[in-house]
């Protein structure tokens, strides 16, 4: 499901969600890849954390490094961290994910590195960019709970799909279905693509079709 779900657009997905009465299922487009072509597909990994002013930089590093070497192969590590200041995602962080095999990152926070980042290739999402570290301002209080992210609420093991135009999140229980009917939107689209560069109206090819 991961490599159908990697070969579709975020807009299919998004539609087949809105025509199923799904329609906060799309995190705010403040949320963009941290380099263009990034594209991520993955099941999520929900992180959640708050703002906290830390004594113990120790303490509190060491509860995110346990966090982002439990986060599995293939997943998406998404985080929600009621923090608009400092980045919560690095470098370093990328390449541990990479390593194993974990598909990408979604972060409703900052991310810094980001050069680095993008030579990596590793998929990241984030909100905004900034060199300053989160450790003494922030710590993760929570892994594989429901998070909320923009009014879309996201749970563990639902599926996070993100490329240019931002990022859908597909729940679980209705995953496989929303998946089939997104690939038979695009094949449908492909064939609307030519008939209107074939010289079909726009009207004329939803008559056609049932869909523009």
């Amino acid at each position: 499901m991961r490599e159908r779900f990697a070969a579709l657009y975020t807009a299919a997905l998004a539609d087949v969600l809105d025509d199923r009465g799904l329609r906060a299922r799309t995190l705010p487009p403040e949320i963009r890849p941290l380099a263009p072509g990034m594209r991520v597909a993955g099941q999520a990994f929900t992180v959640a954390g708050e703002p906290s002013t830390q004594a113990d930089w120790d303490a509190t590093i060491r509860k995110t490094l346990a966090m982002l070497g439990s986060v599995p192969a293939d997943h998406v590590a998404v985080y929600a961290t009621d923090h608009d200041r400092s980045a919560h995602f690095g470098e370093l962080s990328a390449v541990s994910l990479a390593s194993r095999g974990v598909a990408g990152c979604v972060i409703d926070g900052g991310c810094r590195d980001t050069r680095f980042i993008a030579e990596e290739g590793f998929p990241v999402f984030t909100r905004f960019v900034t060199p300053e570290d989160s450790t003494w301002r922030w710590e993760v209080t929570a892994t594989q709970v429901p998070i909320e992210i923009g009014g879309v609420r996201i749970a563990p093991g639902d599926w996070v799909v993100g490329d240019e135009d931002g990022v859908v999140v597909v729940p679980q229980d209705v995953a496989t279905e929303v998946l089939e009917e997104a690939e038979r939107k695009a094949a449908r689209e492909n064939e609307i693509r030519a008939a209107v560069r074939a010289g079909t109206s726009p009207l004329e090819a939803f008559e056609r079709y049932g869909t523009f």
